[in-house]
């Protein structure tokens, strides 16, 4: 690199005495410099008599090469600095369909405002495909339902949130003043979470609204799909309080009694052996208090 340095000098000021000044060096060495880089390369970079000095061809060509070089060496340490403290690169989230609703516009303001050159890349999944993302290191954070296993991933909770049922805005049901009880939803028609496809919901709903006469109208797991068959007057569904704000106008939202209040969580979950300062410098950020 003393090499390239040199010969940026002599370019730029075109006299081997000025720029050994501008290096702080004699004129001997500099010119032994040059030499040995030119030997290197194997052509001459620069035309030069007891006059004058110019750049050859070849030395023109080498002097942009050489700028561009000495940028990148001269930046290296910095970036070497930012990358240590997490303060750089590409983080890839996994996120659920739900949490687009309103957790994940907090998650990336906060990003962008405490880690502004962090490019951050978004993946749709659900928590169990999320989960496999993670085995395979395709994503560095998933922003899901917590069912992991704690030898495997370590998770934190970023928000909580409480059950409500959505139903049709014409349905009797929209004109109680009371929360819904399980009682409420006796025989009526239900578009339910898929066992298979939608594990977390399903377990919450059948634990927490015991419904002795469930009839379920159809069977989905995606929360806007419910919402969506709902509007259509197609039953009623039992869905996160975030999903109201889908904008469904032909749906109402009523609250539930239910044991727990706020039962339905997102969590963000990592393996536990990620190392890498951009993961755990994100996790710093990613606290529910700075979510908000």
């Amino acid at each position: 690199m003393d090499q390239v340095r040199a010969f940026i000098a002599v370019a730029e000021e075109l006299h081997f005495g000025r720029a050994a000044d501008r290096l702080r060096m004699t004129q001997p060495p500099l010119s032994r410099q040059i030499q040995r880089l030119e030997a290197t390369i194997g052509v001459r970079l620069f035309e030069r008599n007891n006059r004058r000095v110019d750049l050859t061809e070849a030395g023109k060509a080498f002097l942009v090469e050489s700028r561009r070089l000495l940028g990148v060496a001269t930046a290296a340490p910095e970036v070497a600095r930012l990358v240590a403290a997490g303060s750089v690169g590409v983080l890839r989230i996994g996120f659920t369909a739900a949490s687009a609703f309103g957790l994940m516009g907090a998650v990336l303001n906060r990003l962008s405002d405490v880690m502004p050159d962090v490019s951050v890349e978004l993946r749709e999944m659900v928590t169990r495909d999320q989960l496999t993302a993670l085995d395979n290191r395709e994503i560095d954070i998933a922003i899901a339902r917590p069912v992991v296993d704690p030898e495997i991933y370590r998770s934190r909770l970023l928000t909580s949130e409480a059950l409500v049922a959505a139903i049709p805005a014409e349905h009797p049901l929209t004109r109680r003043t009371r929360p819904l009880s399980a009682d409420d939803l006796t025989n009526e028609d239900l578009i339910m979470h898929s066992p298979l496809d939608a594990t977390y919901f399903y377990d919450m709903v059948v634990r927490l609204l015991p419904v002795s006469r469930w009839k379920y109208t159809h069977t989905v797991s995606q929360i806007v799909t419910m919402v969506g068959l709902v509007a259509a007057g197609r039953g009623i569904a039992i869905v996160p309080a975030s999903a109201s704000q889908l904008g469904f106008g032909a749906v109402r939202f009523a609250p539930l009694m239910t044991p727990e209040p706020q039962p339905v969580e997102l969590h963000a979950i990592w393996r536990q052996d990620d190392r890498r300062p951009l993961v755990h410098r994100t996790l710093q950020e990613l606290r529910p208090d700075a979510l908000v």
